[in-house]
């Protein structure tokens, strides 16, 4: 058929549709299918058809797709990847199991009314294309008509959003507010026209610009970035009204009011350059002797700050940890006197065992009653019988340690009762009680340490779908070509890393080092979120076998697991130092990675209800500049993205997948 005036220069499967089931007969809801991008005569299409009729060429008229240029992308499914084992917890998780179809043979009566949902469009009709918000779920576009209609959201299993947009981007001018000026609209791309002709008339008719518009355009398609600097001020206002909806009975005449001002802050998304990353060099252990030089009198300890600088540095001689460890995880007070921590413990001793009694006293007929203590006690007692059994604390099936396990947990659940027990909980009070040796002393401990990660094990799993989000902003300023490379093998989100947030990688390195590493993370230092920058250290030590492999999503999440007790928790935490030096040092450091960094204050809520979603990243957004002297006039700014055209995209992106 390339006889026919037509060409495919994008193809990509795996893209669904997902329906209501009251509409759609198909009980599961999901429509496999292919979207390509068609050049035909003077004409560019986006067309999406069910794989039943995807690859019939008497009904969608399409030749193959051509190999010489565009992206290539098969349409086979991969095959699900099996770790092999079941896991030791339940992942809490939002996601939907992804159903399996099978696509039916060449000629076959499709078993639904599937040709229905089949549509095409020209490029041109297009308004504007919405992106869904980074997560854990499936990707997906949702593009808008110039009629005002909106086409069928668009699901991408397999990933591929971002290579759709780079080839629409050949034939559309894409503008986006960034995520500082509107974060409700900053995944909110306005089409425009490609062609300088029909660009020049949309901005003729806008008004925009008070010199000629054709000049304005053709200096843009020349030189994009100095021209939007010098002439898309006046966008911003525009773009204002036109994504915000409009109040009933306003006038359309009205004088713009003072809000309507142009808003300063111009931010151009791109890439931000980082310095050199710095040596690090790891210290040695504080001993006891070292921690006997910071007790004063009474028994206080002196000179905190520095005590903690040199623990996160070296970290604890084993001996030091029983008692170090109090402290670290707030069982004990830095600033109290020996008098004062001998009746904190009594005190606490005691409120031990008043509310370990509470489920002692517990009688067998009252708790078959009570459903959910009797879910705790079954659910703790499955876990302790497999943590940490090759540990000698630990092993022998009446080794007393799994006694303690099993009731510091059984009162946790009295202590926190509305979170109760999760799975994975006691993979944390594991090395706490191994380092006490003593149940009232792990149980407070364990709190402590609780408070820090209490978040993780939340049903609503909105702390973990905002480490996650973090995480992938530190990555996407550290090292972009990886996580194109994540993007395009369908593992943007960095689910694999999962199990690393959600019990601070205590499966991912052997238990002397888990020891080391707590410890060194629980001094804050140097700053909330450590455990992200070590999440961003191993990955930045496997960069090189991931990409260099051509790994596949199944690979990838093979592999991470394989790293299991594999790791260096010393190279690692000397990585992860390094890589915080090097981007506290960039002077252009975005505001929302300064925040993740702590750095700077949270920004403040632009509207009532945030989204749950991190926020995009803004990679040039720098921390802010001193006011101008009062002779200098400032330049007007954009709050507008361009994204660039084919030929400019070999230049690094740092916009979400």
């Amino acid at each position: 058929m390339e006889g026919a005036g037509y060409r495919v220069v994008f193809e990509k499967g795996g893209v669904y549709l997902h329906t209501s089931a009251k509409k759609h007969q198909d009980p599961d809801s999901l429509i496999a299918g292919v979207i390509r991008v068609v050049e035909k005569d003077n004409d560019v299409l986006l067309h999406w058809a069910p794989v039943e009729e995807a690859g019939d060429s008497t009904q969608i008229f399409f030749s193959k797709k051509d190999t010489s240029g565009g992206d290539s992308c098969t349409s086979e499914e991969e095959p699900t990847f099996d770790p092999g084992y079941e896991p030791d917890w339940a992942v809490i998780s939002t996601v939907r199991p992804r159903p399996r179809h099978s696509e039916p043979t060449r000629g076959a009566e499709p078993s639904s009314p599937r040709g229905s949902w089949a549509f095409s469009v020209s490029l041109g009709e297009l308004k504007s294309i919405r992106r869904s918000k980074p997560g854990l779920s499936w990707a997906y576009l949702v593009l808008v008509t110039q009629a005002g209609g909106s086409l069928p959201a668009l699901h991408f299993h397999r990933g591929g959003t971002r290579a759709l947009l780079r080839v629409l981007s050949r034939y559309l001018l894409l503008a986006r507010r960034p995520a500082r000026s509107s974060p409700q609209d900053s995944r909110l791309y306005l089409v425009f026209p490609h062609d300088s002709s029909a660009l020049s008339s949309s901005f003729h008719h806008l008004q925009l610009f008070d010199q000629d518009s054709s000049n304005v355009v053709s200096r843009f398609l020349q030189d994009p970035y100095s021209t939007t600097f010098s002439s898309f001020s006046r966008v911003t206002n525009f773009f204002r009204g036109a994504l915000q909806p409009h109040q009933e009975g306003a006038s359309p005449d009205l004088p713009p009011g003072p809000d309507d001002e142009p808003e300063p802050g111009f931010e151009v998304i791109s890439c931000v350059e980082l310095g050199p990353r710095p040596a690090v060099e790891r210290a040695p252990p504080v001993t006891e002797e070292e921690w006997a030089r910071h007790v004063g009198p009474e028994g206080r300890l002196q000179q905190v700050p520095e005590l903690k600088a040199r623990i996160f540095s070296g970290g604890l001689s084993p001996s030091l940890r029983r008692e170090a460890w109090k402290f670290l995880l707030g069982y004990l007070s830095w600033e109290g006197s020996a008098e004062e921590h001998k009746a904190h413990v009594r005190k606490k001793t005691d409120e031990y065992f008043r509310m370990k009694l509470q489920w002692k006293s517990v009688s067998p007929e009252q708790e078959r009653r009570n459903s959910l203590l009797h879910g705790y006690r079954s659910l703790i007692e499955r876990d302790v019988s497999r943590t940490d059994r090759t540990n000698k604390f630990y092993e022998g099936p009446e080794n007393p340690g799994l006694g303690l396990l099993n009731d510091i947990l059984l009162t946790y659940c009295m202590y926190h009762f509305d979170l109760g027990y999760v799975q994975g909980m006691s993979d944390l009070l594991s090395p706490i009680l191994y380092v006490t040796q003593n149940e009232v002393d792990a149980f407070w401990c364990f709190c402590g340490f609780m408070e820090l990660v209490h978040g993780n094990f939340e049903e609503s799993q909105e702390t973990m779908k905002r480490q996650l989000g973090q995480l992938l902003l530190l990555l996407r300023v550290l090292d972009p070509p990886l996580c194109d490379f994540l993007d395009s093998q369908d593992s943007g989100s960095l689910c694999f890393c999962f199990r690393w947030l959600l019990i601070w990688f205590k499966r991912e390195f052997p238990f002397p080092d888990v020891l080391r590493l707590w410890e060194v993370l629980w001094t804050g230092l140097p700053g909330p979120s450590l455990h992200l920058l070590v999440a961003c250290a191993i990955l930045d030590m496997e960069r090189d076998t991931l990409m260099l492999s051509g790994f596949g999503s199944n690979e990838i999440l093979k592999h991470i697991n394989e790293l299991t007790m594999k790791l260096s928790v010393e190279d690692v935490l000397t990585r992860a130092e390094a890589l915080y030096r090097q981007l506290t040092s960039c002077r252009e450091l975005p505001h929302n990675v300064q925040e993740i960094l702590g750095l700077a204050p949270p920004a403040e809520p632009q509207s009532p209800s945030p989204p749950a979603s991190p926020l995009p990243l803004s990679p040039t957004r720098a921390p802010p500049a001193p006011p101008p002297p009062a002779d200098t006039v400032p330049q007007p700014d954009s709050s507008l993205e361009i994204l660039p055209e084919e030929e400019e995209e070999e230049e690094e992106e740092c916009a979400d997948s």
